[in-house]
């Protein structure tokens, strides 16, 4: 049976608790605080390789699709991670455009899959190093939780609320 403090929750304060239950270990934590960041530029620049279609090649607008329904679950859970989250997105966005732009799109594509193959091994170090499985196998939905649980990390650290 919940207590009265657990049901008054918000829902990301029980995902979050639930997040933080497998992530207890600090070498664990800290892989993921660079590897799923890593991996969030890696699905935006790979969902930036992908042709739109009606066009030749229209750069990023799966890239922005995908950007704008994660805003749409980030800003319904807390408006603060929400603004966070878009802040990191035209961040993340800007660096695949730089690339892509500066390099061509042949080396976003390989880099974004490099970046994503090597972060996955982190992700999976560290949950060996934890003893635990990653969350998402669980949910599916950790891995929207992951970045934003990250984010929080960086909140907690400035004395911000989210």
């Amino acid at each position: 049976m919940s207590t009265f403090a657990e049901s008054s929750q918000r829902p990301i304060d029980r995902w979050f608790a639930s997040y933080s239950g497998d992530h207890r270990n600090a070498t664990n934590q800290s892989i993921h605080v660079v590897a799923v960041p890593a991996i969030l530029w890696s699905v935006i620049a790979l969902l930036w390789c992908i042709p739109a279609p009606g066009t030749y090649f229209r750069p990023g607008a799966w890239a922005a699709l995908a950007m704008f329904a994660a805003l749409l679950f980030y800003y319904r859970a807390s408006r603060k991670l929400g603004f966070g989250m878009l802040v990191q997105f035209v961040v993340l966005s800007l660096i695949a455009h730089w690339i892509a732009q500066g390099f061509g799109i042949t080396v976003l594509l390989y880099t974004a899959i490099a970046v994503f193959v090597v972060a996955w091994i982190a992700q999976f170090i560290g949950h060996k190093i934890e003893g635990k499985k990653p969350s998402f196998l669980t949910d599916l939905t950790y891995l929207l939780i992951g970045p934003a649980w990250v984010l929080s990390k960086l909140y907690r650290k400035f004395g911000w609320s989210y």
